[in-house]
This record gives structure tokens, sequence and C-alpha cells, in this order.
């Protein structure tokens, strides 16, 4: 699986990358066609605490998962789109097997 990690108006820290690349690649387990992943990293100009927003799109075969979700940091947000993603992929194998 390819993974892609963007971050748009901030510089990404390294540790933040493979954490991300640590977690993403764990989906493999919820199913085997997964193309790629891209995540893409912003930051809002606002005054909310909650201004960072993490964007997940998992390519798979027919049609793609994308999730976003915003959140107080980065490691927050993707925690919750993992969890999303993973019990979509989880209905796609159900549906696939029936």
């Amino acid at each position: 699986m390819k993974i892609s990690v963007q971050s748009v108006n901030f510089n990404i820290d390294g540790s933040l990358t493979k954490y991300i690349e640590k977690k993403v690649s764990n989906l493999e387990k919820f199913h085997d066609n997964i193309i790629g992943a891209e995540i893409f990293l912003k930051v809002q100009n606002s005054s909310e605490k909650e201004n960072k927003i993490s964007e997940l799109k998992i390519s798979l075969p027919g049609n793609d998962i994308v999730v976003k979700k915003q959140s107080k940091s980065f490691e927050a947000g993707i925690s919750l789109s993992l969890d999303v993603v993973k019990r979509q992929l989880l209905k796609r194998k159900e549906k696939l097997k029936v």
C-alpha cells in the first residue's frame, strides 16, 4: 500500500509522519485490496482550539473512502478518522462475502 502524507500551511514533523504511516499501514488487516492512502493535514486559521483538520482518503477498487475530522491535535484527528475507516472497510468486506 502506498501512503502519502501532505501538509497544508505548515511543515510536518518527521515523528508525526512515522506515527501516521504506522497507524494507516494497520488498515491492511481489515481489507486486502487497499491500493493506497492519502492523508491531508491542514491548520485552519481561527481562534478555536480545534483548528487542525485531518483528511484521510483510502483508495480501493471501485469507490474510495474519504473521512474528514477536525480536532485539537493531528494525532487525535487521525485516530478518529481511522476508527471510521475501519468500520467502513469491515462493512465493505462483509458485502463482498455475501
